[in-house]
């Protein structure tokens, strides 16, 4: 109930603030299956955007860097009660993770930004592995998501296209037990493919 107030409370601010258009929403699964929701990154309130966006369904996780989820103790709650969690970078936080695969593997859905920081230019930048371990592991659909700001970056009463593609299925993210290191550049080939196209067809003239 409380996720479902918060978001619905933000749907109408953000609305009023800026000028938000979505775009594929169809594509985002609606049968109870798990998926990864993979954006581009360009600014601190993507996460808000991306959420706002999808609007309605069973509360997503939410992958954030662990400094974040202690910030105050009422941030810390907050985030606890919409979704959010942090996981420590760099450190192979490999409990964090597998608990998220279990849950992905149940049907939850997780928004993780693949690049793993914001992008500086507005293009997308050098992809990590996390979400295409945890797809390959859970046996999720990835769903591409791209981020388009009239601006090229977030600047009050903007507007923003969040864009969904179609897709990515599982059977093309598996990785195999090796986790093959081509396999994974070809996985991320996709997705910055996917993001392309997005930004193509949704790009501001």
């Amino acid at each position: 109930m409380f996720y479902a107030i918060v978001v619905t409370l933000a749907w109408v601010i953000w609305h009023l603030v800026f000028a938000i258009k979505v775009v594929g929403r169809e594509n985002l699964p609606k049968d109870g299956r798990g998926f990864v929701l993979a954006p581009n990154h360009i600014s601190a309130i993507d996460p808000v955007f991306v959420v706002i966006a999808r609007f309605w369904g069973r509360r997503m996780l939410v992958m954030a860097k662990e400094e974040l989820m202690h910030v105050n103790p009422f941030i810390t709650w907050f985030f606890n009660h919409v979704g959010v969690f942090g996981v420590e970078r760099g450190k192979g936080d490999t409990a964090t993770i597998d608990g998220v695969i279990q849950k992905v593997r149940q049907g939850q859905g997780l928004l993780i930004f693949p690049e793993g920081t914001r992008s500086k230019t507005g293009q997308p930048g050098r992809l990590k592995s996390g979400a295409f371990v945890v797809a390959s592991a859970a046996g999720a659909d990835m769903v591409p998501c791209r981020i388009i700001y009239s601006r090229g970056q977030m600047k009050l009463f903007s507007r923003v296209r969040v864009c969904f593609g179609k897709p990515i299925p599982a059977g093309e993210l598996e990785l195999g037990e090796v986790r093959s290191a081509a396999k994974l550049r070809q996985n991320k080939q996709l997705l910055l493919d996917a993001w392309e196209q997005l930004y193509q067809e949704n790009k501001f003239q």
